[in-house]
């Protein structure tokens, strides 16, 4: 099998035209010719803020741009028949589709309550400040604009654990929206009806799970379990516990007790250190602490997303200097499911962030052709590391050697493989000026320039590649 890799195909202030659905559509033969295998697309369904809405302040999971809702039908990336169209043409082009789920929390309830409620200390949500009282929720949900299709479920107070606005006194607490309460059994219920429905409906291949640190392990565990067995399908599921302790992501793994993985957050905070280290950092730690590391079949990793990126919530995007570093220990190593982020594939006009596209092309064709074989690893110097791939029998030319240095650059001697004794290899990234020949032992003096990268693969001289 050629290796997989994910796009994560949005950023956090990207505008609503043109809709990213159809650009999606007209982009899915190109990304799976650039070797993308899945796409993680944002949330499908109407927000809160209609037609500006990011998805991520759930209002409606049964309205994929088809009501008029929120004052708008389409949803800010395109209608319902877009988004379906843009999930056929990506499947058409071998490409899988991953649906991002929201269910912690909804916003934008459309009727209000008094109900029963108690006030807990923000900094600490285990005490309690206030006796029980009487409040003003806005905690009814009861869709008129889509008047019942597809469920009759409606939301009441009795279905969330906490809310984030008193209307009787104005008064705002740290929560965002109504959080859910995962132990009644009708939210359960009327959450697998929903993904059953929506995975019918879209012919989805999976699920991204948002803020899974806020959804207990049970929950997850017995949701994905019934969806599975209900819509007979795998359902590749990768979950988001923002947490830089990798030992806090094992144990939800731990508990999960289903097949998910997980993005790989520590391992994001140390890319990112690094990038602001310059050249302080000690890369032989690169990969300590990481799911990368200690549960490498589990892991997702990633260099940036819509989170990271700068005026977002977890911002801590990687230096531009040390992206292509970080990209290729991502995308060229056999550990990990690499996700390349739009906004490093496309940019962030916002932030005048510019596109890496012909960076990232590269390096995802040279993980779709090269990235195979035996890995040898050489982490033996704090500025300065490496790696290789001997390759495999089932692609041709396949192998390859990559140094990092984040400092004054330098050479490794790495072993690639006796068979290439006598072969002649080159720098794709262009940062190493002069090829090299292999030793008759199946070593290489491989080197790199100045806070660069270098990716050698095989190439005899006079030929095209």
């Amino acid at each position: 099998m050629d290796n997989g890799t994910m796009m994560q195909y949005f950023e956090s202030f990207m505008k609503s035209e043109p809709s990213l659905w159809a650009s999606l559509k007209k982009d899915a033969d190109k990304l799976a010719k650039a070797g993308v295998s899945s796409v993680w697309l944002p949330p499908a369904y109407k927000g809160a803020n209609g037609v500006q809405d990011t998805g991520y302040t759930v209002y409606d999971l049964y309205d994929l741009g088809e009501f008029n809702q929120k004052g708008s039908v389409r949803t800010k990336y395109g209608t319902k028949k877009d988004y379906l169209d843009a999930i056929s043409e990506l499947q058409k082009n071998g490409i899988n589709v991953y649906a991002d789920v929201v269910i912690d929390n909804m916003t934008g309830a459309d009727d209000m309550e008094e109900v029963p409620a108690k006030e807990f200390n923000e900094v600490n949500r285990y005490q309690m400040i206030s006796e029980g009282k009487t409040i003003g929720s806005w905690t009814k949900f009861k869709f008129p604009g889509r008047k019942d299709k597809y469920s009759d479920f409606k939301w009441n107070w009795t279905h969330f654990a906490g809310i984030d606005w008193n209307s009787k006194s104005d008064k705002y607490d740290y929560l965002m929206g109504d959080d859910i309460d995962f132990e009644n059994r009708e939210v359960f219920e009327e959450f697998v009806k929903w993904a059953i429905w929506y995975v019918d409906i879209s012919g989805i291949d999976g699920f991204r799970l948002a803020s899974a640190e806020n959804v207990p392990a049970s929950f997850y565990r017995d949701f994905l379990y019934t969806v599975r067995q209900k819509t007979e399908k795998e359902l590749f599921t990768v979950g988001e516990y923002w947490n830089g302790d990798v030992t806090k992501l094992e144990d939800y793994l731990g508990a999960i007790k289903s097949e998910a993985s997980l993005f790989d957050v520590p391992l994001h905070y140390n890319l990112y250190h690094a990038s602001k280290a310059g050249g302080s950092y000690d890369l032989r730690t690169i990969l300590d602490g990481t799911l990368m590391k200690s549960n490498p079949i589990k892991a997702v990793t990633f260099v940036d997303n819509h989170d990271t990126q700068p005026g977002q919530p977890f911002e801590s995007f990687v230096e531009d200097w040390f992206k292509p570093m970080a990209y290729a220990l991502i995308l060229l190593r056999q550990e990990g499911y690499p996700c390349v982020f739009y906004g490093d594939y496309k940019g962030i006009p916002h932030d005048k962030i510019k596109a890496k596209k012909q960076l990232l092309d590269k390096l995802m064709k040279i993980r779709k052709t090269k990235a195979y074989g035996v890995q040898h690893d050489y982490f033996d110097h704090p500025n300065c590391i490496g790696w290789t791939r001997e390759g495999d029998e089932q692609h041709k030319d396949s192998g390859l050697a990559v140094v990092i240095s984040d400092g004054e650059g330098g050479t490794k001697r790495m072993y690639i493989g006796r068979q290439f004794a006598g072969a002649h290899f080159s720098d794709v990234i262009g940062n190493a000026k002069y090829n090299i020949k292999i030793d008759d032992e199946g070593f290489g003096e491989f080197y790199v320039n100045r806070g660069a990268v270098a990716v050698w693969v095989r190439k005899e001289p006079g030929k095209r590649g």
